[in-house]
């Protein structure tokens, strides 16, 4: 049950490569598919459970080799948040930017096509700004997958229109 089937340095090894190739991936695959998660968030809850589960079923991993993969899990984690904290570039790759999706009352379509978003989830966020689209003044989607929307403000940017 506590006793390892292989060296001890395999299971980080191989942890530390699962974990950075599903960060590519989620990166890769756009806003779209993270939602509200933080790409960290949504990987270190699909890797934690993935760790832990042969040592929890008994088949051929030992509790302690789960331990192992899921303490090396966290501290990437912990590793990429700390990184990510203190390096604009490092976020930017990492966490992905806002990306403008329309302006002054136009939605760019060929941009929500780009990230896989659909306009329903642009008049979706729309209706909860309380925001008619001609009183937009920008619409961004957001690195976690939300639509963030501007609203003109006042009778300057009113006349600014006109």
């Amino acid at each position: 049950m506590f006793e390892l089937d292989g060296p001890w340095w395999e299971l980080p090894l191989r942890a530390s490569l699962v974990y950075l190739v599903l960060l590519l991936l989620m990166r890769v695959s756009g806003h779209r598919t993270v939602g509200q998660f933080t790409p960290f968030d949504l990987l270190v809850v699909m890797l934690l459970s993935e760790a832990v589960s042969n040592g929890l079923s008994g088949g051929e991993e030992s509790v302690f080799g789960g331990l192992i993969s899921a303490a090396t899990l966290i501290a990437l984690n912990l590793l990429v948040a700390f990184i990510t904290a203190r390096s604009q570039r490092a976020q930017n790759w990492i966490e992905g930017r806002p990306v403008l999706i329309g302006r002054d009352g136009e939605i760019f379509a060929e941009v929500l096509k780009r990230h896989h978003m659909p306009m329903c989830d642009v008049e979706r966020a729309l209706r909860e700004a309380d925001c008619d689209r001609q009183d937009m003044k920008y619409a961004f989607l957001e690195a976690d997958g939300k639509i963030s929307i501007l609203q003109h403000s006042g009778d300057a940017d009113a006349a600014a229109r006109s």
